[in-house]
């Protein structure tokens, strides 16, 4: 592997440790974005100034349906992608000496749940005991940080990448991974592309993750007043009886003869969650219709449309049940229709990755099999680029109190800046 010189080394890691207040201060920015599906502006246009103040020229580049739809990595979309370009920057060298990375990280957070259980609000970020808490602190906003300090880093030791190095900022990482498709394919091909996601619960490094098929099933049953209730058909207790046969399909899936090796080790990889539920009118009355939104996990060695095809079978088996006869239910696909991936563990941009984390922060970074899905996919599968995905240690996301440890936020930083060097070689700034 290449090796940096000691001198610029020395040098890069000071700058590191000289932007730590500055980091902070960008990641609080960064979180008091409400960027939630269909509100990401505030935080695209945070990343844009991140990226104005590197000298690089952000662009904006849309996520088209129609330009995307015949690509096998493409998802039905969920709301209109108007107003919602993604962010682009690139820096170009004066010399091509070293080879092309990308930096890319997501800006949008899934929704804040109940806002009156958090200690602070969400959007409001609060630093208790060496963490930040927020929204969205550690998914994956301290990793869009991340990738913006370690390329400020370098110009501070007087250097750049020999290299092209492209920052993307996508939406829609938490949904369909469109955004992410759409600048992968607005802009050449790189040699190895750096995702800054975080760890749950330690400082992580992945080395596989799960598809996943968002699925919405919508049974209408008939109505009738309750004291009439024998008469009618329950919408609501028809999807209960539908989600029954989802999870007897999930128990199937993580019986051991049906894990990939990949995922060796792990007993139950693949999830099913009924992640929203709505329906009826009236207590009084019993419910016209009911619909309700699944999250099914794809297992590696499986694919997004068989399993696609799994769920259509099941549906179909609902309708062909007594309990829900004269009951009518309809399937519908949108949201992730997303393969799984294997990160190549022995790709020369993990393994730097992974020696520069440690010779940093004095441990290691730790295998993570995860059960959900990150942006690495679109590179991996349909690029061949190899990917190193790691990042800060985080607690809670998706949950309540999300919070990204400092110490490790800044570990990643340090990580990326030294792993930067070494890939895309340096040149004067």
């Amino acid at each position: 592997m290449p090796q940096l010189d000691p001198g610029a080394r020395r040098a890069i890691l000071d700058a590191t440790v000289a932007l730590e207040a500055e980091a902070i201060a960008a990641l609080e920015r960064l979180v008091r974005c409400p960027s939630t599906l269909g509100n990401e502006a505030s935080a695209l246009d945070e990343m844009a100034r991140n990226y104005a103040a590197l000298g690089l020229a952000p662009r904006r580049v849309a996520t088209v349906p129609d330009q995307l739809a015949a690509h096998p990595g493409f998802s039905p979309p969920l709301v209109s992608y108007e107003g919602r370009d993604n962010v682009v920057a690139v820096h170009q060298p004066r010399a091509r000496a070293g080879r092309s990375l990308v930096l890319q990280g997501h800006v949008d957070v899934v929704p804040e749940g109940a806002a009156d259980l958090w200690v602070t609000p969400p959007y409001e970020p609060a630093i208790r005991d060496g963490r930040m808490y927020g929204r969205g602190a550690g998914d994956m906003k301290a990793g869009d940080i991340a990738n913006v300090m370690a390329f400020r880093a370098l110009q501070m030791a007087g250097l750049q990448p020999a290299a092209e190095v492209q920052f993307h900022s996508v939406i829609e990482e938490e949904c369909t991974g469109n955004g992410a498709l759409a600048c992968m394919l607005a802009l050449p091909r790189c040699d190895a592309a750096i995702i800054p996601e975080p760890g749950p619960g330690f400082d992580a490094i992945y080395t596989v993750e799960v598809g996943v098929v968002w699925a919405w099933v919508t049974v209408t049953g008939r109505p009738t007043h309750v004291r009439e209730m024998q008469a009618g058909i329950n919408a609501i207790e028809a999807a209960y009886h539908i989600s029954r046969l989802f999870k007897e399909y999930e128990a199937e899936m993580n019986r051991a003869e049906n894990i990939h090796p990949s995922f060796f080790g792990e007993n139950h990889p693949v999830n099913v969650n009924f992640g929203t539920v709505q329906g009826g009118e009236w207590n009084s009355s019993v419910p016209t219709r009911a619909r309700i939104g699944l999250r099914v996990g794809v297992m590696m060695g499986n694919t997004a449309r068989q399993v696609k095809a799994d769920i259509e079978r099941l549906v179909e088996r609902a309708r062909s049940e007594d309990a829900l006869r004269g009951a009518r239910i309809e399937l519908e696909f949108s949201g992730f229709m997303a393969d799984p991936c294997v990160f190549d563990q022995e790709a020369e941009i993990v393994r730097l990755t992974r020696r520069n984390f440690a010779d940093t922060a004095g441990r290691e970074l730790r295998d993570y099999k995860a059960a959900g899905l990150t942006d690495g996919r679109f590179f991996n599968l349909y690029q061949n680029v190899p990917v190193a995905c790691f990042g800060p240690e985080a607690d809670a996301i998706h949950g309540i109190d999300e919070s990204v440890s400092l110490n490790s936020f800044h570990a990643t930083t340090r990580a990326i800046a030294l792993t930067m060097a070494e890939w895309c070689g340096v040149e004067k700034a």
